[in-house]
């Protein structure tokens, strides 16, 4: 079994990409979205609560852990590698890569939590990059509570949307990297107020294929007799369920 976490429904968008690669795989995602979101919450506390859901995980039967989650992959994967050593753990990595060595314009985006843009993987990737192209960080305003109450499109998503984007585009950023797991759910939004001049990076992709190398590595079977995904909530499962199904529907 593969278990995944994250501060809410955010994480459901790795786990959409894990299942393109492991669709006879068993998954036990929690939702921890009686503390979401993350972004302004201290290391300290997304290290407990981490703790807390990697035991739950393990007792469910994890046999690896995905972190999907920027925030809580920035404050507390550290930790959980060193008190969990006898299982591995995948985090969410910065796509600021993949954007800086295909911009064109020399300016790239990036759209994440707080938590996320002032953690020392984040700032150790840009410094990386930094020297050879114009990186532009945003928070994405209310982009995580959107997603948590469902509202995926329309005025008021175009409208929050919007205000956090709208600041890259004005420095010309033709790549613009989702730094949070929630804001792939916003993606027709984004993409519809950037243009088609504007590639939107999602590093879940890149997450799911290091994750079945991982697997290969350790010898975790890729199919396993009970599939599925078994999904559970800190708070009301209300919007992991129906963005649960949405992507089931989808895939």
């Amino acid at each position: 079994m593969i278990g995944i976490f994250d501060s809410g429904s955010g994480g459901l968008s790795v786990l959409w990409e894990i299942r393109k690669l492991l669709p006879e795989q068993a998954y036990s995602y929690y939702a921890d979205n009686a503390f979401c979101p993350y972004g302004e919450k201290t290391p300290a506390f997304i290290q407990e609560r981490a703790r807390h859901i990697t035991d739950y995980l393990l007792g469910r039967g994890a046999q690896i852990i995905v972190v999907a989650c920027n925030t809580a992959t920035t404050a507390a994967i550290s930790t959980l590698r060193s008190e969990y050593s006898h299982i591995r753990f995948i985090g969410m990595e910065p796509a600021v890569k993949p954007a800086a060595l295909n911009t064109r314009t020399g300016v790239i985006g990036v759209l994440a939590t707080a938590g996320t843009l002032n953690g020392s993987k984040y700032l150790t990737t840009k410094g990386i990059y930094e020297d050879n192209v114009k990186i532009v960080e945003q928070v994405g305003q209310g982009f995580v509570e959107l997603v948590e109450r469902g509202v995926l499109d329309g005025p008021e998503a175009e409208e929050t949307v919007g205000r956090s984007l709208q600041p890259l585009l004005d420095v010309n950023a033709d790549r613009i990297v989702l730094g949070c797991t929630h804001y792939p759910f916003l993606r027709p939004v984004i993409e519809k107020i950037a243009g088609p001049a504007v590639e939107i990076i999602d590093p879940a992709p890149a997450v799911a294929r290091h994750l079945v190398e991982v697997m290969r590595e350790e010898g975790i079977p890729f199919r396993t007799e009970r599939t599925g995904i078994e999904l559970t909530s800190s708070g009301d499962p209300a919007s992991a369920e129906r963005i649960l199904q949405m992507i089931q529907y989808h895939a």
